[in-house]
């Protein structure tokens, strides 16, 4: 299975860009998920599918794949489109969408 190294994206629950530009590798999954009967939890032989590397460029997670022979693809990230919005637009006369309180 391939590694697979990304660029993280913004944390959901946060407004704050901290984590956004770090590159990370991530192993595959080699090996099935078993669910524990005694816990009910989920787990896995493989030790290296809970492993992330984090890196701050590109380049050097892809060195590091290199240098230790590791199969790797390079998802590149998309596009954000960043609309600017103003709160005056909540009550312009030509709104669109119905007041929601």
């Amino acid at each position: 299975m391939k590694a697979r190294i990304y660029q993280q994206s913004k944390v959901a629950t946060q407004s704050g860009h901290a984590k956004e530009g770090k590159w990370v590798l991530e192993y595959g999954q080699t090996a099935p998920h078993k669910q524990d009967f005694l816990m009910g939890w989920t787990g896995s032989k493989d030790p290296l599918s809970q492993v992330k590397v984090i890196f701050a460029t590109q380049e050097e997670a892809e060195q590091f794949a290199q240098k230790n022979g590791i199969a790797y693809r390079v998802e590149q990230p998309s596009k954000k489109i960043y609309v600017p919005k103003s709160y005056a637009d909540n009550f312009r006369p030509s709104r669109v969408q119905n007041w929601t309180h």
